[in-house]
């Protein structure tokens, strides 16, 4: 069933010892009578291919003289049913009815023409075509024409047309003169040249774009999707988007729709059911795997929490198989991890969201402040204008003059004027980064129990100068040792870890390829029975000691040597804080920013606010990479940092933090 050369990555197969007319037979037996057998029914449909159903329903109608489909419809009901006659039709026959219905009545289910048209080859464009008219006596794209518009419209018909090149030889030249078209298209100009995106886009091999995203993001600084999203809108951005992402992965791309199908509160039976029929002979297996990877969960297990009844049976039986319980890491979920890799070794400029202030008066601001906070009442508004809108640096200068001035102590007028988290949000940013680090840090481990989370995450983010100074600031402000407090208040490898880290003494030079490749063996050697190179040793000599960049290449020869990533190998074999702290550095060193706008999504998602960790990171990253994590937030989670922020906090704390944040994206 699968092209030759290829490995068939279907989980449903062609059914052994197959008989139509058997078949035929058991299912009318199945609907005869009061009631139907759903059961028989979904064994017998969900374990034949789609080439065997189709025989089915010729056989059911030679001895019957009836139609099968219409049978079905009539017994079954609702979601089941649907799922059940989805499958029985030839896949374009499948594709022509789902944008039937998406563009039939009152308004256009917009998401399900993109997620076909965006997805299919060539071929099946050409066979879904061939098949609306058959069905329905219509042209297609006569259809779509008159229910769309605009640049959205142009760019499906484009797709519609099955005219995407399919030469895998690639002209360098090219490559690169597209990626320079493109970014010229967009970023490069005022407004931008749409056309320039739907010709590039819709007619360039997948193949040669793959090799144009990887050029664009070395000359534009970021991602070809981040740029659509700042070029584009509606369901023209929507479209190139899933464009894009069917270009780099379309098993990724399914994983994401499937996932967001059945996430939250309700399910989208109709996207669900799409594309478990869809994909079930084509790509299930690697949609699988990537959704484990992805979402540290897998498919079957959402299926089997989100669904129900004979509906949850049949979806079940197409998904195939538990990857949970198998534990597994396969080829397409490590070449998503390995592009990912890829992606976070190019140099992308870091930029904070906070700028040293142009018309800087350090005694001008210190008389706001006082004024901000003398007589009755406090002008909180004056005191966030000042405090978020100058660097650190210049905050420094504003504590010296306001003590020079007025003979007082600036942070404990604050601390007596303000209260709440606003008022550990502006105490925070008046201190210098080391000197909120080391704050943070011994919060964390004085008193009865220790906040390891927020150890790991100040220790495996920070470089060796930050260290450093953390170090030093520690010792100031407590008059102890900070790996002495490390070290008494943790223990085991984790503590090895934290101490290791503590030092400060990374590699800062480049990777080296022979050493990169022997680390990563030594990291996927699981034979040793040495108790002196315990597997957490070995780990602990790599990730905490080599420098960024060399980390980079051990973990692409990690995967290029297991087919695992890494991460996914540390989650299988390691438990508890040592689990949690080495995966924080190997998300680190793949991508901080990233790391980063994962822990701002988690501190605000669901019921109540983590307030700590949301101001933690906001004032340490703030004139770091904050506008860097603001682009990784809105590409991970399709909502920019400043709306969930709106969204989730309150008052005066929220005021100050959109200053933090410095946008909508």
């Amino acid at each position: 069933m699968a092209p030759q050369g290829k490995v068939y990555r279907g989980s449903v197969k062609d059914f052994q010892g197959f008989d139509a007319n058997q078949d035929a037979e058991a299912l009318y037996n199945a609907m005869k009578g009061f009631g139907s057998d759903k059961e028989a029914i979904l064994d017998l449909i969900t374990s034949r291919s789609n080439k065997q159903r189709v025989e089915i329903c010729q056989a059911y109608k030679s001895l019957y003289g009836k139609d099968l489909i219409a049978d079905l419809k009539y017994e079954l009901t609702g979601k089941f049913e649907r799922l059940i006659v989805s499958l029985m039709r030839p896949p374009a026959y499948g594709d022509a009815k789902e944008i039937k219905d998406a563009i039939s009545g009152i308004g256009t289910d917009e998401k399900c023409l993109i997620e076909i048209l965006a997805s299919r080859t060539n071929q099946e464009i050409h066979d879904l075509v061939a098949a609306y008219k058959d069905a329905y006596e219509r042209d297609l794209e006569a259809d779509i024409v008159g229910d769309t518009s605009g640049h959205f419209k142009k760019m499906l018909v484009v797709l519609l047309q099955g005219a995407r090149e399919e030469d895998d030889v690639v002209s360098e030249d090219l490559v690169e003169q597209d990626a320079k078209d493109l970014l010229e298209a967009g970023e490069l100009k005022w407004g931008t040249d749409e056309a320039q995106f739907i010709y590039i886009l819709g007619r360039r091999s997948r193949q040669h774009l793959r090799l144009v995203f990887d050029e664009y993001l070395k000359i534009a600084g970021k991602p070809i999707e981040r740029s659509i999203r700042g070029e584009l809108s509606g369901d023209f951005e929507k479209l190139m988007l899933a464009v894009v992402k069917c270009i780099r992965s379309k098993a990724e791309y399914f994983a994401e729709r499937l996932y967001k199908a059945m996430k939250g509160l309700g399910t989208r039976d109709n996207t669900l059911i799409r594309i478990m029929v869809s994909r079930s002979e084509i790509d299930m297996l690697d949609i699988r795997e990537v959704f484990r990877t992805k979402y540290e969960k897998s498919l079957y297990n959402m299926i089997k929490e989100d669904t129900s009844g004979e509906y949850k049976k049949a979806l079940l039986k197409l998904c195939g198989g538990d990857d949970d319980a198998a534990g597994e890491f396969f080829p397409e979920a490590a070449q998503v991890a390995y592009r990912m890799w890829e992606l976070s070794a190019v140099k992308v400029e870091l930029r904070g969201t906070v700028q040293p202030a142009g018309d800087f008066n350090d005694d001008g601001d210190a008389q706001v402040l006082r004024k901000a906070m003398k007589g009755l009442g406090t002008d909180e508004g004056a005191i966030i204008e000042v405090v978020t809108k100058r660097s650190n640096a210049q905050r420094q200068q504003i504590l010296k003059a306001y003590k020079a001035h007025y003979g007082r102590d600036l942070m404990a007028d604050l601390k007596s004027e303000l209260s709440g988290s606003l008022a550990k949000l502006i105490l925070g940013l008046m201190l210098t980064p080391a000197q909120y680090d080391a704050k943070q840090l011994r919060k964390a481990v004085e008193g009865a129990g220790t906040d390891e989370s927020v150890l790991i995450e100040i220790m495996a983010t920070r470089n060796n100068q930050e260290i450093r100074a953390i170090n030093e600031a520690y010792q100031e402000a407590y008059h102890k040792n900070l790996e002495d407090d490390l070290s008494s208040d943790t223990s085991g490898h984790f503590k090895r870890i934290l101490v290791s880290l503590a030092l400060g003494n990374r590699d800062e030079g480049p990777e080296n390829l022979t050493q990169a490749h022997e680390d990563a063996k030594k990291l996927a050697d699981v034979s040793s029975n040495d108790s002196s190179d315990s597997l957490e040793t070995r780990f602990l000599s790599i990730l905490c000691t080599r420098s960024y960049p060399h980390l980079r290449r051990v973990f692409q020869e990690f995967i290029k040597m297991t087919n695992h990533d890494v991460e996914h190998a540390i989650k299988k074999r390691m438990s508890g804080d040592v689990r949690d702290a080495f995966v924080a550095i190997v998300r680190s060193v793949k991508n901080k920013p990233a790391f980063f706008a994962d822990k701002l999504y988690k501190s605000m998602k669901g019921a109540g606010t983590d307030e700590r960790t949301l101001t933690r990171i906001m004032i340490s990253r703030s004139e770091i990479d904050l506008f860097n994590i603001r682009g990784e937030f809105i590409d991970l989670f399709d909502k920019s940092l400043h709306h969930m922020i709106e969204k989730d906090t309150s008052g005066d704390y929220r005021k100050a933090l959109l200053a933090l944040c410095g946008g909508e994206d």
